[in-house]
């Protein structure tokens, strides 16, 4: 793809090559590749007739997350160069996570918004935002929904020639509101570039892809589903993960792609029907948001063969380091979260000089895929950029083969015992006893200001593994110095909207009970 050339149209390029073929699913709803193109077309030629003169404005988009009409809009706005603002949720991991009203009222009046695209199940909610604006946006929807909104499928497909559609790759493409560790939402504002260097990826594909997204598309799981578009394939939509759904639709759709969190990936490995599901169809699992056990990869490998990708990155960076499949047969490199495909620096977290090999410090990102910026933040964005290099939070080390390890958050470590314990290194080691699904450790700070080790830990059908048993573990697999003072047992561990363990969560609740 050329530097200037629009991803969507690329996307409706492939969905030409064969009109006729399911382009996206959902229960009860479906739209063949022809519907599809069309219906983007329709939807960006409407928008374009309607922009002021000279203005190319903001798009913000409020459906049912993962539905076709959230794909077809963001589509229909960036084939015209407009932006797209998605008001769904900052929870990159479950679609039916909604954001509440005044996050989303501060959202609107934020990227000032000149249309506000709904469905019918959002009208009234998007009607209640405009109320409360001064200059509210106007209301657009693929439908004659009411006199007040403007119908976007009401548009001349024929007047879009893909042919002249351009984009600068430096302009705003999708703006991703994320939840910091303030609770406030960040604007990460994703240029042209970023959607095309995905799509490049896609196009190189040796076979169409039938992907399975039950994260939300109106994240970054679009790229997912823009990549198995743009191979000539079919995107399956679900309101969220199930692990019996998600096993059932891997027949019923012969899907071949699917992205998960590792909490997500342990499900699917520990539900009975695993055993009787037939998984000859997947050709990749992708899997990333936070830390994955060594000792629960290894199990999975079993189970699901040489189709195991994680990717680590954020939503700032995209991808920073990748474990092919191959990889996760080795134990050494199960341990790691891959080779760097980025330019990545170790850095001091308080002086920023760069690290030697094997030294633990923060992961700092230079690479074609980095963000714009924060959206209307320009301080938070010079904290977070610096001369070009995006400073992650995350901790981590590479050695001399370039291997990327993790060892959690800047803010997550603790000094206790003398030594500085990074939490990752003792959930890894909770995770390989044999009774342990899923782990979390957090720090909790006593009266006199001490440190300690904390963790929550969810068991196993039929586990009896007891406190003393797992101090005794991570005694003999870390040190003494690396116990926790408490091991609680829960049927579940709280997430945050990345799909990770939430421990602010579950330090507060501790806080209560304490």
């Amino acid at each position: 793809m050329s530097a200037n050339e629009n991803y969507a149209r690329r996307v409706l390029e492939a969905l030409a090559a064969d009109p006729d073929r399911i382009a996206l699913w959902r229960e009860g709803e479906e739209l063949t590749a022809g519907q599809f193109s069309r219906t983007v077309r329709a939807a960006a030629e409407v928008l374009r007739r309607h922009f002021t003169k000279g203005v190319v404005p903001t798009v913000a988009v409020l459906t049912v997350t993962n539905s076709p009409a959230t794909i077809v809009l963001r589509y229909a706005a960036n084939l015209v160069g407009a932006p797209v603002v998605h008001l769904h949720s900052t929870n990159a991991v479950d679609p039916t996570d909604q954001l509440a009203a005044a996050a989303r009222h501060e959202i609107l009046a934020g990227t000032g918004a000149a249309f506000l695209a709904v469905d019918k199940e959002n009208l009234d909610a998007a009607r209640e935002l405009c109320d409360r604006l001064t200059d509210p946006p106007r209301l657009a929807a693929l439908g004659a929904l009411a006199p007040d909104v403007l119908d976007l499928s009401a548009g001349d497909p024929d007047a879009i020639d893909l042919d002249t559609v351009e984009a600068d790759p430096e302009q705003p493409a999708v703006v991703l509101y994320t939840s910091g560790t303030s609770g406030t939402p960040k604007g990460v504002v994703l240029p042209y570039r970023v959607r095309s260097l995905y799509l490049a990826a896609g196009l190189q594909s040796p076979e169409p892809i039938v992907y399975l997204s039950t994260l939300p598309v109106s994240h970054s799981n679009g790229s997912g589903a823009d990549l198995a578009l743009a191979s000539g394939g079919t995107v399956v939509l679900h309101d969220g993960f199930e692990p019996g759904e998600v096993l059932r639709a891997l027949g019923r759709h012969r899907v071949s792609a699917l992205t998960l969190t590792p909490p997500q990936l342990y499900m699917l490995v520990d539900h009975p029907d695993i055993s009787t599901t037939d998984l000859s169809g997947i050709r990749i699992i992708s899997y990333g948001g936070c830390s994955a056990s060594p000792a629960r990869l290894a199990e999975a490998v079993e189970v699901f063969g040489p189709v195991l990708l994680q990717f680590y990155g954020t939503t700032e960076t995209s991808g920073i380091s990748v474990l092919i499949p191959p990889d996760h047969f080795d134990p050494g490199l199960r341990a790691t979260v891959g080779r760097l495909t980025a330019e990545v620096r170790i850095r001091d977290p308080h002086d920023h000089h760069d690290l030697a090999p094997g030294e633990i410090g923060e992961v700092c990102v230079r690479s074609p895929f980095n963000m714009l910026g924060y959206w209307g933040d320009p301080e938070l964005t010079a904290r977070t950029v610096r001369d070009g290099w995006v400073h992650t939070g995350d901790l981590g080390s590479v050695d001399e083969q370039g291997l990327l390890r993790l060892h959690g958050r800047t803010s997550e470590v603790m000094k206790t015992n003398g030594i500085k314990v990074y939490p990752v290194d003792v959930e890894n080691a909770l995770l390989s006893h044999p009774e342990i699904a899923q782990a979390a450790v957090y720090c909790m700070v006593d009266d006199d200001r001490v440190e300690h080790i904390h963790a929550a830990v969810v068991p196993r059908p039929g586990g009896t593994a007891d406190s003393a048993a797992l101090v005794g573990h991570v005694s003999a697999q870390l040190s003494p110095k690396h116990v926790p003072a408490l091991v609680t047992f829960h049927d579940s561990l709280p997430l945050t909207g990345a799909g990770k363990p939430d421990k602010q969560a579950l330090a507060a609740s501790r806080a209560r009970t304490a």
